[in-house]
């Protein structure tokens, strides 16, 4: 019998200066089967976490060097991959004004000193447990999506290209599928629209970008995405095109389509998909939040990200503070499983073309 291994125990980071009552947390948790690693001060705790990628992060507020605003402020805007960790702020501290600080920057829950330690495990195991079912969830709808354009392969594969990519000119994003080789097999008509000289792009054999700095940009993408498709690994790519003057930037998706007959010309192995963010389409805030569970707030943010609008045009765009859209985002990265903003507006691209491709 092959032997198991067993899964890691949950990592918390404890960053507290007051020394016994940093031991007796470290020592609760220990005790309730987590790995921990501590911190006595804010300079401390970010060093550890240069180190160490912790599940949770237990942080008091007032320590020497970093204060636990500042550390929350740096891991929400620096540290994408840490956006789905929780943070949860140890505190004497209980007045609403520090408790709303905290939630603007991206604060999960509180603990206020002295701690109840019956409370304190309570928390960590809550806070875990959402994560867990947050990843559960966008781990099934990434595979629903994948199941979806695995069909959408095999039916072209079956040489169906009449309604296949007739319903591919209904899409909203301009969509490109390659061949094994890399050779385009269709362009839908949006894609037809934006493939020209004013967006820095060409379609001959396969899809390519004018200038030199971006052609090696977009073949080196598109080279991974047939290489996973070869491999039969799913792979999602995305890439911002600059175009000239004061236009926004392109987006380009390259999702790759697992397990090729590369003996069938017609099977594609990636698809393309490309979204002017000039031009909104039919991407709706309601489809957004009915396939991400997202809240009004969080599928508006979601929308001004796949229409390509960087933070601080966010905030300015509806009217509220920048903390407040980092707050959005660190929710967006949590209910979609997703740690870069080029991974999220892929996922966010993608989820559309599913949806409408399913109605």
């Amino acid at each position: 019998m092959t032997p198991t291994t067993a899964p890691r125990s949950p990592l918390i980071l404890c960053a507290e200066d007051q020394h016994d009552l940093r031991h007796d947390i470290c020592e609760e948790l220990k005790e309730a089967g987590y790995g921990v690693i501590e911190a006595a001060d804010g300079d401390e705790a970010m060093r550890q976490l240069e180190q160490a990628a912790p599940d949770l992060i237990l942080c008091d507020i007032n320590m020497p060097g970093h204060n636990g605003y500042r550390i929350l402020e740096d891991i929400r805007q620096r540290r994408p991959d840490l956006a789905d960790t929780p943070f949860v702020f140890l505190t004497a501290l209980s007045g609403p004004s520090e408790i709303i600080d905290g939630k603007r920057l991206g604060a999960d829950d509180y603990l206020v000193k002295p701690v109840d330690f019956d409370l304190l495990l309570a928390t960590v195991d809550a806070r875990l447990r959402q994560v867990r079912r947050m990843r559960h969830k966008a781990h099934e709808e990434i595979d629903e999506l994948r199941r979806a354009m695995g069909q959408l392969r095999h039916e072209i594969s079956q040489q169906a290209f009449g309604a296949a990519t007739r319903a591919l000119d209904l899409v909203a994003p301009g969509m490109v599928l390659l061949d094994h080789d890399g050779k385009h097999l269709f362009a839908n008509r949006q894609a037809q629209q934006l493939v020209c000289e004013q967006n820095g792009l060409r379609l001959d054999d396969s899809l390519m970008a004018l200038g030199k700095r971006d052609s090696r940009t977009l073949k080196k993408m598109l080279d991974d995405a047939l290489a996973a498709s070869q491999a039969g690994e799913d792979t999602t790519r995305c890439l911002r095109l600059p175009r000239p003057g004061e236009r926004r930037d392109l987006l380009l998706l390259a999702c790759s389509l697992p397990h090729p007959d590369t003996a069938m010309v017609t099977a594609p192995s990636v698809v393309i998909m490309l979204a002017d963010p000039e031009h909104r389409g039919q991407l709706s805030q309601q489809m957004l939040a009915s396939l991400f569970g997202l809240t009004p707030g969080e599928a508006r943010i979601a929308v001004a990200l796949a229409e390509g609008w960087r933070t601080e045009e966010i905030a300015e765009r509806l009217s509220i503070a920048t903390t407040t859209v980092a707050f959005h985002l660190r929710n967006l990265f949590q209910k979609t499983d997703t740690h870069r903003q080029a991974d999220l507006i892929a996922l966010l691209l993608a989820g559309s073309m599913a949806c409408y491709a399913d109605a």
